[in-house]
């Protein structure tokens, strides 16, 4: 009698190894699903800090060539004769070579005070098709001229 009761205690049963199997699997999945998302918005941060990276540009030349002015339509082509021209024209091949036909930017300015917008489609990390909730945008404003002083 002894020895029928040990043998039915030996190994495992099927039913044991496919529950280890599922909890492995359902483990899995969700790590893969942790790790999709990471891509996803580390492709939404790498978007934003390419394009913090084109208005800062932007704003340099506009500092090196303040008498211009850079609220005009950026140019269809190169113009390396004016430099107003060119770095317009820079600007929009830069926003349309991260962020694709979509992308848009736009450069504003009120008082002294120069307003770069940048739009895109983020549609990847915002878990949605329709694109206008995913447009994201990155806007950088600055002074740029020096206020005169008030004399007494």
């Amino acid at each position: 009698m002894k020895d029928c009761s040990r043998k039915a205690q030996e190994g495992m049963t099927l039913i044991e190894v496919l529950v280890a199997v599922l909890i492995l699997g359902v483990g899995l999945l969700g790590a893969a699903m942790i790790q999709l998302n990471a891509l996803k918005y580390t492709d939404s941060s790498r978007m934003t800090s390419q394009a913090s990276f084109i208005a800062y540009d932007l704003l340099d030349r506009i500092r090196a060539n303040s008498a211009a002015d850079y609220t005009i339509t950026p140019p269809s082509s190169p113009n390396l004769s004016v430099a107003r021209d060119q770095d317009l024209y820079d600007f929009k091949t830069n926003i349309i070579a991260f962020g694709g036909a979509t992308a848009t930017g736009a450069v504003a300015l009120n008082q002294r005070v120069y307003t770069i917008t940048i739009s895109w489609d983020d549609t990847r990390a915002a878990n949605t098709t329709n694109t206008a909730d995913a447009r994201r945008s990155f806007v950088l404003s600055s002074r740029v001229a020096v206020d005169p002083v008030a004399t007494p």
